[in-house]
């Protein structure tokens, strides 16, 4: 798989990344496996995970392959910090201390002593200075090779950039994580033109739509075995089961049928050749999945198919070099 610079940093990362956000609710332990695996062949080398999935079982289930036996080498970890659920609710902490323990409880789940990434998982209420010194701690104690920030808006992206790059003993950041798809363009309004401007790989989460980019929803259908279907992910895939996403999932099928590809492998062809896009964040939870989503890898979009996309999920992308579009 291709590889690509995360950022300006010399971390490169392969142009899918696995994640793990259904791991340990609705992927067991043998399916994370060959999961991993599987990913890790195809020369996939991003696996993107948090405390926060599945209460830190996703944590545990990469620790374990690796205890198990996939080279923790080929492996690229990402994790985040500072948002964790206690008690059944979901708490953001951003302050140094809460920050370096939750890193701490990571390191211990995968069994390493390091991960390649660690992302501040979303903006909170602690004075960013202070938020931001524990990603210098990290680096500085060799706890996390680089760093980053996870679902920031514009401003609070370019404030952490420039924070760190005021002062050369800092560590500076080299990516952000935003939600990023068809379905949700919200990031072209200003977070990937300040990860531009500060040279930070975008991480996409999410570049399937939640799921709703597969198509599997087309007709109002709920599939027994969809993350719809379930009480705990059900929330999180409504919001693109409304008329206009289904509107721009119909087109995409229809593109998806012309030109001998699923729906799937086009919405993830249009993310991952995305300006500023590093790693497209993928969350298969079967084996037969990754392997539709892989065998996307030597396939690419022509331009005027990405310019009907841009139209008919919200206009052109301005940040798109003109011979793309």
């Amino acid at each position: 798989m291709q590889l690509r610079p995360l950022g300006a940093s010399g971390l490169h990362v392969s142009r899918l990344g696995l994640g793990t956000m259904s791991w340990g609710r609705d992927v067991e332990w043998t399916a994370a496996r060959h999961l991993l695996h599987d990913f890790s062949e195809a020369g996939g080398n991003l696996v993107d995970t948090a405390p926060a999935y599945g209460g830190g079982v996703a944590e545990k289930m990469i620790g374990k392959a690796f205890a198990e036996g996939l080279p923790r080498e080929s492996v690229l970890v990402a994790t985040k910090a500072g948002f964790v659920v206690r008690d059944g609710k979901r708490v953001i902490d951003t302050s140094r201390g809460a920050l370096l323990s939750d890193l701490e409880g990571s390191l211990r789940r995968l069994r390493t002593d390091h991960v390649d990434l660690w992302q501040v998982h979303a903006w909170g209420d602690a004075p960013v200075e202070e938020t931001l010194s524990a990603l210098d701690t990290a680096v500085s104690k060799g706890m996390a090779r680089y760093v980053g920030v996870s679902n920031f808006v514009g401003w609070q992206t370019a404030t952490a950039a420039t924070w760190q790059e005021a002062d050369r003993s800092r560590s500076p950041l080299s990516s952000v994580q935003v939600e990023y798809s068809l379905l949700a363009r919200r990031a072209e309004v200003e977070v990937i033109g300040a990860a531009a401007h500060h040279k930070l790989g975008l991480l996409a989460w999410s570049s399937l739509g939640r799921g709703a980019l597969t198509g599997k929803y087309l007709g109002n259908r709920t599939p027994r075995d969809s993350r719809a279907a379930t009480e705990h992910f059900g929330w999180f895939v409504e919001p693109y089961r409304q008329s206009r996403s289904e509107a721009i999932v119909s087109a995409v099928a229809h593109a998806a049928q012309g030109l001998g590809l699923t729906t799937a492998q086009v919405a993830l062809l249009w993310v991952r050749d995305a300006p500023q896009v590093a790693s497209a964040l993928i969350g298969p939870r079967t084996r037969d999945h990754l392997t539709e989503l892989l065998e996307a890898e030597e396939k690419q979009l022509v331009a005027p198919i990405i310019s009907a996309l841009d139209d008919i999920s919200g206009g052109a992308n301005a940040l798109r070099a003109p011979s793309a579009a």
